[in-house]
C-alpha cells in the first residue's frame, strides 16, 4: 500500500511526524504533498520543506490516506480540493486513517455514521456513529486517533494494517515501546 498524507500551516507535529516515523521505519511507502507549494510550517512552529506539490498529485498512486490533525484541519475542512481527495479515497474504499481534528473532517461528510471512532474528544459531534474514548481505534477500513497522546497506538495500528503484525512489533521492540522502568 501507498500512503498519501496532504498537510498545511498548522498542522499538529506530533501527530504528523510520529505517525511518518513510525510508518517509515516499518518501511511503509509514504508520500508529504503540502496544500500549497512546498512547505508547511507547524502549530508550534516547526517547519518541513521539500513536500511533494500537490499540483502533481495523482491520487490513483495512493490507496491510504492518513489525515493529522492540528488547526491545519480548518483550511483543510474549507478546501473543496481536499474534501473530494476524501470522497476519491472513500469512494474507492481506500483506508483513511485521521488523528485528533482529522475524524471531524470525515465526520462532516459523513463518512462516520454507523462507525466506531474517536477524534479530539471536545471537537465530537453527532457525526452519526459510535463515539469510543480510546487512543486508536478501527473500525473496516476506518483508523482514528484522539489526540497527540494517541499517537503511537495510533500510528502502529496504521503500520499493522499496512505490513502486518510481524512489522508493527518488530518496530515497537526497536524503540522500547514495551519498556518500562
Amino acid at each position: 500500500m501507498k500512503v498519501l498524507t496532504i498537510i498545511t500551516n498548522g498542522f499538529e507535529e506530533i501527530e504528523t511526524l510520529g505517525t511518518i516515523d513510525i510508518l517509515r521505519r516499518g518501511g511503509v511507502d509514504l508520500d508529504i504533498y503540502s496544500l500549497h507549494g512546498t512547505e508547511a510550517t507547524g502549530k508550534h512552529g516547526i517547519e518541513i520543506k521539500n513536500l511533494l506539490d500537490i499540483k502533481n498529485l495523482d491520487l490513483l498512486k495512493y490507496d491510504f490516506l492518513f489525515i493529522p490533525g492540528g488547526s491545519q484541519y480548518v483550511e483543510l475542512g474549507n478546501s473543496e480540493f481536499f474534501n473530494n481527495v476524501i470522497l476519491n479515497f472513500a469512494s474507492r474504499n481506500c483506508y483513511i486513517a485521521a488523528i485528533c481534528a482529522g475524524p471531524t473532517l470525515l465526520g462532516k461528510l459523513g463518512l462516520l455514521k454507523s462507525k466506531n471512532y474517536t477524534c479530539f474528544k471536545s471537537m465530537n459531534q453527532d457525526f452519526g456513529g459510535n463515539y469510543i474514548e480510546d487512543y486508536s481505534v478501527k473500525d473496516g477500513k476506518l483508523i482514528t486517533g484522539i489526540s497527540a497522546a494517541g499517537t503511537l497506538d495510533f500510528a502502529f495500528k496504521i503500520l499493522e494494517v499496512i505490513k502486518g503484525k510481524y512489522i508493527a512489533e518488530q518496530v515497537k521492540n526497536s524503540i522500547y515501546y514495551y519498556s518500562k522502568k
